[in-house]
């Protein structure tokens, strides 16, 4: 291939992943909204559901959210009554969010659901296809880290 080819190849597969997360992620929102909640809430529910309690400070790293929107996320949760903040015993700048039995029973009741429409939208692909992509998708992430602009 030329270099103008290579180039072309570079920008097309950009705008198809671009296109690709943003129809999953669309279909993905649309069932989260339609449970009463956003996505950040949903991405924070979700994580202290499967990992369970987490310092509020560790939590946006893990979500990928700005740590400023963490709190105002743990606050309308608490509010809802999904999650509690605990103090730690240890260290008094720590608080921790856990979900409570009311949030647990929430996610048990919908994230089958969720699980079950990402496996839906990810159907298209074989099995192998599947693992073909996650290796080649996460080779792309760990490659563009390393890359200095």
């Amino acid at each position: 291939m030329t270099k103008s080819t290579d180039h072309e190849q570079s920008l097309k597969l950009f705008i198809v992943l671009s296109r690709a997360y943003k129809a999953m992620n669309e279909m993905s929102n649309r069932f989260i909204q339609e449970q009463g909640l956003n996505p950040t809430e949903f991405a924070v529910l979700e994580l202290l559901y499967h990992k369970g309690k987490q310092p509020l400070q560790k939590i946006g790293g893990k979500i990928l959210l700005a740590s400023g929107s963490i709190t105002y996320v743990v606050d309308k949760l608490e509010k809802k009554g999904y999650i509690k903040r605990i103090a730690s015993p240890d260290d008094r700048r720590v608080t921790y969010a856990e979900t409570t039995e009311k949030g647990n029973e929430f996610m048990a009741s919908i994230f089958p659901n969720h699980e079950k429409n990402l496996h839906d939208m990810m159907a298209v692909l074989t099995s192998e296809e599947q693992k073909q992509a996650i290796e080649l998708l996460k080779k792309l992430g760990l490659s563009i880290r390393d890359l200095s602009y």
